[in-house]
């Protein structure tokens, strides 16, 4: 079974920084340039959908000026990203909850989202203050409401995106070994990748490497 959507969660920005003498937002810029690489690589392989963690709803959690600064880079960095993916035929989507994100990167975030809509590549998914138990109260929530009933069906099709597969794998990088939430209801079957690099040293090639591990694996789905 070949390999349609890949998660990364995106971890060891704040490591890679200090490790290099650098201050925290240096590591948040450089993450930014790895996440370039590895979705032209995931379109150069035909990977149809990769997705990223960068901010999940407990990281509002970290110091002001970190989180400040994380925003200002979003607001500067999202136009232009979506610009090159739209040259390159690649969509972006961002999957998150709207809350707290100030509306200046809202609508920017949902510009992004307008410019790349036409694409027919790889799809870039972006998950941007997401939880992964939040995502599944909202869809439960909507679920009552539209359908009268919860069931896996109906939740299923009130994730954010629904369009967006479950995940085949799923890789964190800096040598932590958990999902912190990531994605919980896609996940549920994904083989689980665990990469001692940081994120920020991340490189094309790696995807690469993260396709010929997942072939090795033999997915059985509780057969």
């Amino acid at each position: 079974m070949s390999l349609q959507h890949l998660g990364i969660i995106a971890d060891g920005n704040r490591r890679w920084a200090k490790q290099n003498g650098l201050p925290k937002i240096e590591g948040h810029r450089q993450g930014l340039k790895a996440i370039e690489q590895l979705v032209a690589a995931a379109a150069k392989l035909e990977i149809p959908y990769i997705t990223f963690y960068v901010f999940s709803t407990e990281n509002w959690g970290r110091e002001k000026d970190e989180v400040d600064n994380i925003m200002k880079l979003a607001e500067t960095k999202i136009m232009k990203m979506a610009e090159r993916m739209a040259e390159n035929n690649i969509r972006l989507l961002i999957l998150g909850a709207r809350g707290k994100v100030n509306p200046t990167l809202t609508s920017l975030a949902e510009k992004a989202e307008k410019i790349t809509a036409e694409c027919t590549g790889t799809t870039a998914c972006f998950c941007f203050n997401y939880g992964g138990e939040q995502e599944i109260a909202d869809a439960a929530n909507i679920a009552i409401k539209v359908d009268g009933e919860i069931t896996p069906k109906t939740i299923r099709e009130h994730l954010y995106h629904p369009e967006v597969p479950d995940l085949d794998m799923v890789v964190r990088t800096s040598g932590e070994e958990r999902l912190s939430g990531f994605m919980l209801w896609r996940a549920a079957y994904a083989e689980l990748m665990f990469i001692k690099k940081y994120f920020p040293e991340m490189e094309a090639g790696d995807i690469k490497d993260i396709l010929e591990e997942y072939e090795k694996r033999n997915r059985r789905f509780g057969k």
